[in-house]
């Protein structure tokens, strides 16, 4: 089907950017209008404190494509960009931040290059505006252990600016801030992803909701991700190795004991290694059990209800005549079209 004739779900989260949200909705706006896009706009306002609800009503209310669904607080990026994708209802969905840093000329360049078979198109800042030793730096760094550690090559894992087939978008289950990873996370589900060098551009209005303390926080996600990704429906097998290794290792330093002590007569009472021996043997016993609780947790969260990670205060959409539509807190559960296999 050409792109044309696919609605296209454009999701924002916002946090306090009231100096931009007319300028991105109005960029997005005219972006469609020239690559003749049928598109709805998803801001997410995740608890802002300024004047970004009323004036993406005032948006709202005059052009019945945006819909901006308000948290009751600021539930994090990651929770932000969960509700838009529960709330979407594209075939295919686009991601961006709200500050104007992602240029929304580059969505239908990306498109197209989901259009040659991928799944999911992921924009690359080749070329970013951001400050080099406390954005940039760690950022590269960043980069190149998640690309390590999760065996997905980018050169970018934290441009939002992405492209999903709504079927890849829903699939994924967010919370934490999980946002930065969902590549990684996406192709756990075997979704093809392709990268895009896109256009970035400096910040000039508002300020930036990132630090470098973000960098720590990355890499205790990334502990996680690595986890959910090699052991998430088998815990057992990372706790059991571990647990038998320590107790292997204990087990044989009690046969040398052993035999030091019957056969040659040498006494072990007062020897460290004994006491290793004994702490490794425990110790490896502890892991094994910490696997067995960890299987029963996750057969309990695969089989538990899908619990939202967000509360949603409000969503505010007018429809055609200019009448505010009542809200529905909840997304509509709609069945997901699997798509057809694509032959060799």
């Amino acid at each position: 089907m050409d792109s044309k004739q696919r609605l296209v779900s454009i999701i924002v989260p916002v946090f306090n950017e009231e100096q931009n949200v007319q300028q991105m909705y109005t960029e997005l706006a005219e972006m469609a209008e020239r690559g003749s896009l049928c598109c709805e706009f998803i801001f997410i306002d995740d608890g802002s404190s300024d004047q970004t609800v009323p004036l993406l009503a005032a948006i709202a209310k005059e052009d019945p494509r945006v819909r901006v669904v308000t948290l009751r607080r600021n539930f994090g990026q990651t929770a932000a960009m969960a509700a838009g994708f529960d709330f979407a209802e594209g075939e295919l969905m686009v991601t961006l931040d709200g500050d104007l840093q992602n240029d929304p000329a580059e969505i239908p360049r990306m498109i197209e290059k989901l259009d040659e078979g991928y799944d999911l198109v992921a924009g690359w800042r080749k070329d970013r505006k951001d400050k080099m030793l406390t954005r940039r730096l760690p950022s590269m760094l960043a980069n190149r252990l998640i690309s390590k550690t999760t065996n997905v090559r980018l050169h970018d894992y934290g441009c939002s600016l992405k492209v999903f087939r709504s079927e890849v978008a829903k699939g994924l289950q967010l919370y934490g801030e999980m946002h930065r990873f969902i590549p990684a996370l996406a192709a756990q589900n075997g979704v093809t992803i392709a990268e895009l060098p896109v256009n970035h551009r400096p910040r000039v209005a508002g300020t930036s909701k990132y630090g470098i303390s973000r960098t720590f926080r990355v890499l205790l996600d990334l502990l996680t991700v690595q986890f959910f990704l090699s052991f998430s429906t088998r815990p057992l097998h990372m706790f059991g190795s571990m647990g038998f290794l320590a107790g292997g290792l204990g087990s044989v330093m009690f046969l040398v004991l052993g035999v030091e002590k019957f056969f040659f007569g040498m006494p072990i009472g007062n020897r460290p290694a004994l006491m290793i021996g004994v702490m490794l043997v425990l110790i490896g016993f502890q892991f094994v059990c910490f696997g067995l609780l960890a299987e029963v947790m996750v057969r309990i969260y695969h089989e538990s209800q899908n619990k939202k990670i967000y509360a949603v205060r409000d969503v505010i959409e007018f429809g055609p005549n200019g009448q505010k539509r009542d809200a529905v807190l909840q997304p509509i559960e709609r069945p997901i079209e699997r798509p057809i296999e694509r032959q060799a």
